[in-house]
């Protein structure tokens, strides 16, 4: 089976709209339970994450919370916040 071209790719993608390609990147970005442990402090997942849910935010028009996501992708990148402990893990 081909590889589909770069127009192809671009064809598909425009059948989206801007909101759903954001959705689909936030789910795709998203750590899942099983991952959970793994993920939990790395810096660029995290990060990931939050941007991805700051711009879902953004295009529904819902501007404090993006920001508040976006605040929280910056805090992951520049380290004033961590992870905290598991909850399942005692105190």
């Amino acid at each position: 089976m081909s590889q589909p071209t770069q127009l192809s790719k671009t064809a598909i993608l425009n059948e989206f709209t801007t909101l759903e390609l954001a959705q689909a990147l936030a789910e795709r970005l998203a750590i899942t339970p099983n991952d959970w442990h793994r993920l939990k402090s790395n810096r660029k997942v995290r990060a990931g994450e939050q941007a991805a849910a700051a711009l879902v935010f953004l295009l529904k028009d819902q501007p404090e919370e993006a920001l508040v996501r976006f605040q929280q992708a910056s805090g992951w990148l520049d380290k004033s916040i961590s992870a905290p402990p598991c909850p399942t893990h005692g105190r």
